[in-house]
């Protein structure tokens, strides 16, 4: 959910909106995270049969690195591992739906 979409949700409710519940806009993120962001989407995918997702290939990640003229490296790495880590995590959950939603079936 987008700012600009809760914003118009609470005021289609008649609801005060609450700061806490308000999704962040880009410009609510450090540059170091927009540029991280913007590197993981630009970075391919490893997906292997029967395993799934396992991540992003880091290959063209220097030239990510020197086109966004990254200075705090070890920052920028962990914004990313971090989006992967997480983008595993769900790839495997969704995994396991599907394979619980076969064995009922069967």
């Amino acid at each position: 959910m987008t700012r600009d979409r809760y914003l118009e949700m609470c005021e289609q409710l008649g609801k005060e909106p609450v700061e806490d519940e308000i999704p962040p806009d880009w410009e609510d993120f450090p540059e170091i995270a927009v540029d991280a962001i913007r590197a993981f989407g630009g970075l391919g995918d490893r997906i292997y049969p029967e395993i799934g997702y396992m991540g992003k290939d880091f290959t063209n990640l220097p030239y990510y690195i020197k086109a966004y003229e990254v200075e705090d490296i070890e920052l920028f790495l962990e914004i990313l591992t971090f989006l992967e880590s997480r983008a595993i995590d769900q790839s495997q959950k969704q995994l396991k739906r599907e394979r619980d939603k076969l064995k009922r079936k069967n």
